[in-house]
């Protein structure tokens, strides 16, 4: 795992100010992909106090992903909105790793230009008077995001079967 970055050009060096706004960008309106780790699994289980079989059965899809694999994923609403979202997370305190780590997520912190580009559609992230993240904050989330593998169809089927 990459430790803090320690180069003197990362943009976000000083920190970044970001504050959810509770608008649900980054929950719905076009379509996507929350991607589920095991632990997101385990938590939004123990959240719903669903079993996996029942959790997978009702709140989620297969997606494809890199390398011809194929991946548990939250569903969507026909209107693109998350299958959590009802003015607000359902599962907030049990929300996967993809939805905690948002916006600091590798590919949106790569460069100030991303980050800039994305900004325009979250106003979190234009928030003026929002909270300074620090550049280890940021790291830590961006590292988190990174880790966050999900499972694949046949993880989860053993986890079933076990």
């Amino acid at each position: 795992m990459m430790g803090i970055m320690d180069n003197a050009s990362c943009f976000y060096k000083n920190g970044l100010k970001f504050s959810c706004q509770r608008c649900s960008f980054c929950c719905g309106h076009s379509p996507g992909y929350v991607y589920l780790s095991r632990s997101d699994l385990y938590k939004l289980c123990e959240g719903t106090g669903l079993s996996i079989k029942e959790f997978v059965s009702k709140y989620c899809r297969w997606a494809d992903y890199y390398e011809g694999k194929t991946v548990l994923a939250l569903l969507e609403k026909p209107n693109y909105d998350c299958i959590l979202w009802e003015n607000g997370c359902s599962l907030y305190e049990h929300r996967p790793s993809q939805c905690r780590t948002y916006p600091f997520w590798a590919w949106i912190v790569k460069d100030k230009a991303t980050w800039d580009e994305i900004s325009r559609e979250c106003p979190g992230m234009r928030a003026e008077n929002g909270r300074l993240w620090t550049c280890e904050e940021i790291e830590k989330n961006r590292q988190e995001y990174i880790a966050n593998i999900p499972l694949t169809r046949e993880e989860v089927e053993a986890l079933i079967n076990s």
